[in-house]
């Protein structure tokens, strides 16, 4: 994986980590809502671990945060 894909899928994970504070979820809770493992949760979130993330998650985890998924692909740079 490429320098610039890395940092794309750390920003989808800081982003996700975001919205789902504001939520008030944990990892395992929103882990258990769209019917992924706590541990492949903390890992999409890790900053220092780039993790691939199919579009199905994603788009569940949006439905799941109540957020256009455009907010999780969005980086402020």
């Amino acid at each position: 994986m490429n320098e610039k894909r890395q940092q794309e899928y750390k920003m989808i994970g800081l982003n996700i980590a975001y919205y789902r504070k504001l939520k008030g979820l944990t990892q395992l809770q929103l882990a258990e809502k769209i019917n992924i493992s706590r541990t492949h949760m903390s890992n999409i979130e890790a900053p220092n671990m780039p993790t691939s993330v199919s579009l199905e998650t994603l788009l569940d985890i949006a439905d799941t945060l109540e957020i256009p998924v455009a907010n999780l692909l969005y980086f402020n740079r």
